[in-house]
């Protein structure tokens, strides 16, 4: 490796002569003679693709998506404070007045009648670093402002929903205990704390719990200050949290069948990872258990980058639809195909997915300039690398048939439910970072 070029002497040029002898090996001449030319054979992508050529499901009626955001924000003095805004939006679409706006000119006003009255947003503010209150370290306040901003916002209906999935409330009889987690004053592991408490007291140290510590913020901080993946992972719960408070909200309606006819879509993979994961199985069980009672819940998630989203645009041109009179193709991909073609890895200690993820990952292509990563559930977990099969996933069938009404020309790849919810959660960096910079500078905090 070359050194690199430094404040007084020039760096140095990697030498592009001495590797030219490997040229004559006849493995590098192929590899050279391909790299132009090399494609995926047709034959390879049939075993995966599916067209959905199913024109009596019809699609479904009501749409409820989630977007957050968050922007962390330092002040102009010295030291200088920083703080982190989050944000989360929920927004609810009646498909049919959907279908009236053209999706590559929407008219504005046809957008303000949809949105009106049918969003709703949650935001709040953490101490990042050199910021302080008189009530304690940061690491209490980070704890005790989410709790308090889970419980106060709509009249707590967040924290509702967060005592829902943690009691798995959904079961008339359910006594359950929440999931365990380390005591945030000795990391003492607390085995649950009662059935619909919102607080307690750990067994060992006597100190005073929280329901929120149970998602695990506080193991990501110290007493003087929080990273930027506390705010992005508070984004991400409260992202889960809203779209199962409308799937709360359905679930529990006088009109049984309402829940099940209404697609619920998440910006993002349908995935909890590292201590927040611990909601994941509770979320699997829920959704297993309304689809044995005959009412399926029908959740995306959609990726819109990383590696799930490179590994399709390697070879989407190739697969059908390739003109619009073809029908839409799907493919679902199985654990073993993620673990060998999108990250290429050997066989691993835990099975892809089994701890943080609670949906499958589907590739669908809508017309020849479209397609989309989502993630799918199926339930329950399992752990066969064969899993899962196009009939595991959840609803899939009224899934496809409502993608081609909600599909947005105005990003590739875009749905406009999401479009709409992103454009209410966003916190561009300008102007909107200048305005919050403005409100600490003006707050002796």
């Amino acid at each position: 490796m070359a050194y690199d070029q430094g404040a007084r002497l020039p760096g140095e040029s990697a030498s592009k002569l001495g590797h030219l002898s490997v040229v004559n090996s006849k493995w590098v001449k192929s590899l050279l003679a391909d790299f132009e030319q090399a494609e995926i054979k047709e034959g390879e992508l049939h075993t995966v693709w599916h067209p959905f050529e199913d024109t009596t499901t019809p699609p479904l009626r009501n749409i409820w998506a989630t977007d957050g955001s968050y922007v962390r924000v330092t002040s102009s003095g010295k030291p200088p404070k920083e703080m982190a805004f989050v944000k989360t939006a929920l927004l609810t679409i009646d498909r049919t007045r959907l279908d009236k706006i053209d999706k590559d000119h929407p008219h504005p006003l046809l957008i303000q009648d949809v949105l009106r009255d049918s969003a709703i947003f949650h935001a709040t503010v953490f101490p990042m670093k050199n910021v302080r209150t008189s009530l304690g370290s940061n690491y209490d306040a980070v704890r005790h402002i989410i709790h308090d901003s889970l419980k106060i916002d709509e009249e707590g209906m967040f924290f509702e929903t967060l005592k829902w999935i943690a009691y798995q409330k959904w079961r008339a009889d359910s006594r359950q205990t929440s999931p365990s987690f380390e005591c945030p004053h000795c990391h003492f592991k607390v085995e649950g704390l009662p059935f619909d408490s919102d607080e307690g007291t750990c067994s060992d140290c006597g100190n005073g719990i929280l329901l929120s510590d149970m998602i695990g913020f506080h193991l990501d901080m110290d007493e003087d200050g929080a990273p930027d993946s506390v705010a992005s992972a508070y984004m991400l719960v409260m992202e889960h949290l809203m779209i199962f408070t409308a799937i709360r909200l359905l679930w529990n309606h006088t009109d049984k069948s309402l829940v099940s006819d209404t697609l619920f879509i998440k910006d993002g993979p349908l995935t909890l990872r590292s201590q927040y994961s611990k909601l994941v199985p509770n979320i699997r069980s829920f959704l297993e258990f309304a689809k044995k009672q005959g009412r399926p819940i029908h959740v995306i998630g959609q990726e819109k980058s990383g590696a799930f989203f490179d590994h399709l645009a390697s070879f989407v041109m190739q697969v059908s639809p390739k003109t619009k009179e073809e029908p839409l193709h799907f493919a679902t991909l199985s654990h073993e195909y993620v673990r060998k073609e999108v990250y290429r890895s050997p066989d691993l200690a835990n099975s892809y997915g089994k701890r943080t993820n609670w949906g499958e990952k589907v590739y669908v292509k809508i017309e020849p300039g479209t397609a989309l990563v989502l993630n799918v559930p199926t339930g329950e977990y399992q752990d066969d690398v064969s899993f899962p099969g196009k009939e595991d996933l959840i609803g899939i069938s009224k899934i496809l048939a409502t993608l081609p009404k909600i599909i947005s020309h105005k990003f590739e790849g875009a749905l406009f439910p999401i479009e709409l919810a992103n454009g209410i959660a966003s916190m561009s960096s300008y102007p909107s970072a200048k305005i919050l910079q403005r409100f600490i500078d003006d707050r002796r905090v």
